[in-house]
């Protein structure tokens, strides 16, 4: 058993001891792991949460509020581990194969969409490329915006994702930035959240959720956002145990 293997073992028993004795399954997609932890009473229509980036590296003990909150209320947390991917079309494409067997798998064919972090890009990515897809989409100081920290902060797995040289991918921006492709996701009523401290240096808000949020509401979109006054891209209660967020997921119709 390699590495890989043995922490994903490990995550998948801490995820059984913080969610109520609830097992995550695991499985495989093309190849790479995915997993998901179905709530013992799901609600009508199987819902879950799609969450990124994957649990694998993000023990899920520090969100235990949000954990244990939607799969009580009959909402199935699962994931997909494509590694560290920026939202190309490509690993969009890969994200949509596992999409597809949580749905031959009797879940609903409209997730939750939870990205945190890099997983905001992740999750927009695909979110625009299948607007009538998405129930929701939520984010905690989640990247949206390429030309902010995927090309400043990580340009290597940036550029290795697209599969492009930096000036090929500057050139054609418009055409993969989810904060340039909102018409769809506002046309279909996908409402969004987002949870950001004002004061995060790593993914500004500025960059980030203040520019979705004006766009996605220029394009007639739901976009409510919870300023955390003062604070950064940190692990803490401010961001994991965020009572507007569990509101907002618990509210949708």
């Amino acid at each position: 058993m390699n590495t890989r293997s043995i922490l994903f073992l490990l995550t998948c028993f801490t995820l059984r001891l913080s969610a109520q004795d609830v097992p995550a399954e695991t499985f495989e997609v093309a190849g790479r792991n995915a997993y998901v932890c179905a709530s013992a009473t799901p609600a009508e229509g199987k819902p879950w949460l799609w969450y990124a980036p994957t649990l694998r590296s993000l023990a899920f003990g520090e969100r235990k509020m949000y954990f244990e909150a939607f799969m009580k209320a009959g909402i199935s947390i699962a994931g997909f581990d494509l590694g560290e991917v920026r939202g190309s079309p490509a690993s969009t494409a890969k994200f949509t194969l596992f999409y597809d067997e949580m749905v031959k798998r009797g879940y609903s064919s409209k997730p939750i969409l939870l990205g945190q972090s890099r997983g905001g890009m992740m999750t927009l990515a695909w979110a625009f490329r299948n607007p009538d897809k998405v129930k929701a989409w939520v984010g905690i100081y989640p990247v949206c915006n390429l030309a902010s920290w995927p090309l400043k902060n990580s340009k290597p797995q940036t550029l290795a994702d697209f599969a492009l040289p930096e000036p090929d991918l500057v050139a054609r921006l418009k055409e993969f930035n989810p904060i340039d492709n909102l018409a769809a996701l506002a046309a279909n009523k996908v409402p969004m959240f987002a949870v950001h401290g004002d004061n995060d240096v790593v993914v500004p808000y500025d960059l980030n959720t203040k520019l979705l949020k004006e766009r996605y509401e220029a394009a007639g979109g739901s976009f409510s956002v919870k300023i955390i006054p003062g604070e950064g891209h940190k692990v803490g209660p401010s961001f994991f145990e965020c009572r507007e967020l569990v509101d907002f997921v618990l509210g949708l119709k």
